[in-house]
């Protein structure tokens, strides 16, 4: 038997990759029939929480957020989703954004439908409400010109409202197209590779990147990439947003 040590998942102070090889599935109250990797949380030291869910036969999703909202994005395939009532079809490069203290059931799945969702305990801000349940499809959100860099493109999923604590946003990158600097900054990031590959540059450390992996980048943490290959390299990203840089 051949006995293998091999990955390229790594686990830093400030950063992390997670490649798909080593993902183990994790049980989670109310989502049943479905296997949950829970691929970035609070045990690593960042301040939310990032799984990949894929639907086995009769998969159903059930539960109530409390202190956490939670951005459900889908890879592939197609289900249904109720939000206190309100009904809605998801596929793929569809998504809901589900606030605090709301029931929600995901149900009439087809097999092996993957979703990406991202949790984060909300902050409230006064004199704004809670957001309300959000819907949208990320094929009719405009992709525009980041740092005016046609190479560049980045698609904003959720309002810019100050009610809202996360953004959740699509960036592409054409081949060769690569971030104008190395950006150091207050924001975390939870990313998900939906297609192609590149180079990341964390900290002081040089990574490749597939279709599938799943990147945690710090606050702080210095931050490049570059894309390779012959198709365009496509993340989705969640960072923080719209609240005091301090608690003091």
């Amino acid at each position: 038997m051949e006995i293998l040590a091999l990955t390229r998942s790594v686990i830093k102070r400030n950063h992390a990759i997670i490649s798909p090889d080593g993902l183990i599935n994790n049980n989670v109250p109310g989502w049943k029939n479905c296997t949950v990797n829970v691929i970035i949380n609070e045990q690593m030291g960042a301040n939310f929480c990032q799984t990949l869910i894929t639907a086995n036969k009769n998969c159903s999703i059930t539960g109530t957020t409390k202190e956490s909202q939670i951005f459900f994005y889908i890879i592939k395939g197609k289900c249904n989703v109720n939000i206190n009532a309100k009904r809605d079809d998801l596929s793929a490069g569809k998504y809901v954004y589900i606030p605090i203290e709301k029931n929600y059931s995901f149900d009439q799945f087809e097999e092996g439908t993957q979703i990406l969702s991202f949790h984060r305990v909300y902050q409230e801000l006064q004199g704004y409400k809670v957001p309300t349940p959000t819907f949208g499809d990320s094929s009719k959100v405009e992709a525009r010109s980041y740092s005016d860099d046609d190479a560049l493109r980045q698609q904003v999923l959720l309002p810019d409202d100050f009610s809202f604590d996360m953004a959740v946003n699509i960036f592409t990158y054409e081949p060769g197209g690569h971030l104008p600097m190395v950006e150091t900054h207050m924001m975390e990031h939870g990313l998900f590779c939906l297609q192609g590959q590149g180079i990341y540059r964390l900290d002081h450390e040089w990574y490749p990147l597939n279709k599938g992996d799943s990147t945690w980048i710090a606050p702080y943490c210095p931050q490049w990439f570059t894309a390779i290959g012959k198709e365009p390299a496509v993340f989705i990203y969640f960072q923080n947003v719209n609240r005091f840089p301090t608690i003091i």
